[in-house]
């Protein structure tokens, strides 16, 4: 089955909303406006219910379906998209482009909850379904902590969710082309932070010295050595710096130093090595240096999991909606999702959408390709009839 009818006819608006949301981007747990834009809609749509505030600034829409439920089916399933946006500079000079200085929906949030718009619009609208479908306006996806502030509030519990399902637009992939994977599909990410104490002094007596940003530098090497050598090559991690801050003029050794960066794994067991490698390649830099050296992991979001039974029904509504050529195994990747904690205590699928050959992610000249609405929002829609089949 191709693109359904009635949201093919709602295109231009659901544009018209995407645009609007794209001109007025807000960060984690600031998308008041955007929150305010969702909750109006849903409740001229009809949703028996539209709350505000879970999670902060998270919207959650009620529809339930005018079918009988048979025994033994599913009676409720969630469907999340993400809202917030990011502090990057937009370079698209596009009519629509960012009207917040400094803030972007560089990652097509935007476009994620338009599409969740438009398939709620048509889902009150027809009601062609058993049990209920929540619609899940997720805050902070970017900072990693949305989810977990709406399930802190009760989100899986209250809406009785039984299955949640997440998408995502993907740069590269065709137009009209959905990708999905059974198991590991994004990655776990841990934020690193390394505090450096030296003994600063005079360049021309540096055996005086500890030199703080020397040992940085060495730290930097050897950690980023542990995925080459001690992480099975069919295995996936991933350690960058992303910030060092050391010394402030010329002709003085600097005493401390400074390190932030990111550790990334697709499986527990391979976050665990990495981690204890970590601790062991500090230590070891800390007595050959002399440096004292503190090192801090702080853990963020689990590995997205795809769980088997909703990543079969995903990839057969994929299927109906886009043709099975269309629908293409994708390797798994290392940026982070927070719709990992969705999918923690809740069998999840996590499908990928295709925005064709744009800008890619969290880069100032990302647009979400608008000819991506009809195929997302139709995906919604038949995962809620298919899966709460009477």
């Amino acid at each position: 089955m191709p693109v359904l009818n009635r949201v093919a006819h709602l295109h231009d608006e659901i544009t018209a909303w995407r645009r609007d949301i794209h001109a007025h981007p807000e960060l984690g747990f600031d998308e008041h406006r955007t929150s305010a834009f969702v909750a109006e809609r849903l409740r001229e749509f009809g949703c028996e219910e539209v709350v505000t505030g879970i999670g902060k600034t998270g919207v959650v829409g009620v529809i339930k379906g005018q079918k009988a439920l048979s025994n033994g089916n599913l009676k409720v399933i969630g469907l999340r998209a993400d809202m917030d946006a990011l502090p990057i500079e937009e370079a698209t000079g596009l009519p629509y482009a960012s009207k917040n200085k400094g803030l972007m929906h560089a990652c097509g949030h935007d476009g994620h909850t338009a599409m969740l718009l438009g398939a709620a619009r048509y889902l009150a609208k027809t009601r062609n379904f058993a049990g209920t479908a929540v619609l899940i306006f997720q805050p902070a996806e970017e900072i990693g902590t949305g989810a977990q502030g709406m399930i802190e509030d009760g989100l899986m519990d209250r809406f009785g969710i039984e299955q949640v399902y997440g998408m995502h637009n993907l740069p590269g992939l065709p137009i009209g082309t959905f990708g999905i994977r059974h198991g590991p599909v994004m990655a776990a990410t841990d934020g690193i932070e390394i505090r450096i104490e030296g003994r600063g002094g005079h360049p021309g007596r540096p055996h005086q010295c500890i030199d703080a940003m020397q040992a940085g530098a060495q730290l930097i090497t050897a950690l980023q050595q542990i995925v080459a050598q001690n992480v099975d090559p069919l295995e996936s991690a991933a350690i960058s710096f992303h910030e060092f801050h050391s010394g402030t003029t010329q002709r003085v050794i600097p005493q401390t130093a400074e390190l932030r960066g990111s550790m990334r794994a697709l499986t527990p067991e391979v976050r665990e090595l990495v981690k204890k490698r970590m601790a062991e390649v500090v230590a070891g830099i800390a007595q050959v240096t002399g440096a004292k050296i503190a090192l801090t992991i702080e853990g963020s979001n689990a590995a997205v999991f795809n769980h088997p039974v909703p990543t079969e029904l995903a990839m057969n509504v994929a299927k109906e909606v886009a043709g099975e050529d269309k629908v293409v195994k994708t390797p798994p990747m290392l940026g982070g999702e927070d719709f990992s904690d969705l999918a923690k205590d809740r069998p999840g699928a996590f499908i990928w959408c295709g925005n064709g050959n744009s800008a890619g992610l969290h880069h100032a000249a990302y647009d979400f390709n608008d000819e991506a609405i009809p195929f997302g929002t139709s995906f919604w829609a038949k995962l809620v009839e298919n899966t709460l089949a009477a």
